[in-house]
């Protein structure tokens, strides 16, 4: 599922192309999409790249190809954007309980949603799923589960449509993966390094760039302490 940002702007993309031949430049593509920096711009490209819904050509300014526009999606099922939603949300997690009694020796954590494991997207909309885990992976404290949508973790053995048990946190120390809310809007699933002032945060796939940001920028909101599969 794409993000409202990303949808929005792959539209624009798109119609630009469809009308001129040329695709948008960042600072038009900023402005459409009311962002404060072309980073942001940059961050919502790679994810539909990830994605499989861009594609960039090489060696060519401002060469941007639509692969294929989301399928039965429209505006009214994409998530609101409103940078309070995220807020509103991590408040209400905060002193919501996410663990109920399974069967046997396993427990219910509530799933939040998907998250990305290529670039930010918002996380943590659907708070109605359930999803049974065994204690095992359970340390103490709270924890609540995610599904994962994307490849950049692969080399750490984390796949497209794992579901990741997270310990809710807000600190880490380098190398743990996390779930980093970035810039106080979107989330994402990465490995955690803190260097010299600045936060990293890593992908596991060589495919994918690390991504640096000012200590103000990066909220971690849990740490991963286990993994599920289904075959």
């Amino acid at each position: 599922m794409l993000t409202r940002k990303q949808y929005d702007l792959l539209l624009f993309i798109h119609e630009r192309l469809q009308n001129s031949g040329v695709s948008p430049s960042f600072d038009e593509m900023k402005d459409a999409l009311e962002l404060k920096s072309k980073s942001g711009i940059h961050r919502l490209i790679t994810g539909l790249e990830e994605r499989g819904f861009l594609r960039r050509l090489p060696h060519r300014a401002r060469a941007l190809e639509v692969i294929k526009l989301p399928e039965n999606t429209s505006p009214e099922e994409l998530p609101v954007r409103n940078r309070r939603v995220e807020s509103i949300r991590r408040q209400e997690l905060g002193t919501r309980k996410s663990m109920l009694r399974g069967s046997g020796n396993s427990v219910q954590l509530q799933l939040y949603g998907r998250i990305a494991a290529g670039t930010p997207i918002e996380a943590l909309r659907d708070q109605s799923m359930l999803v049974e885990v065994p204690v095992t992976l359970l340390g103490k404290g709270d924890h609540y589960a995610l599904e994962v949508d994307g490849d950049s973790m692969v080399e750490a053995g984390i796949l497209d449509g794992d579901t990741v048990i997270i310990e809710r946190t807000e600190t880490a120390v380098n190398g743990d993966i996390v779930v980093a809310l970035v810039e106080h809007e979107e989330v994402t699933l990465k490995r955690f390094i803190k260097n010299a002032g600045q936060i990293e945060l890593e992908p596991a796939n060589a495919k994918y760039r690390t991504q640096v940001y000012g200590p103000d920028q990066v909220d971690v909101q849990g740490r991963l302490v286990g993994l599920l599969r289904k075959y």
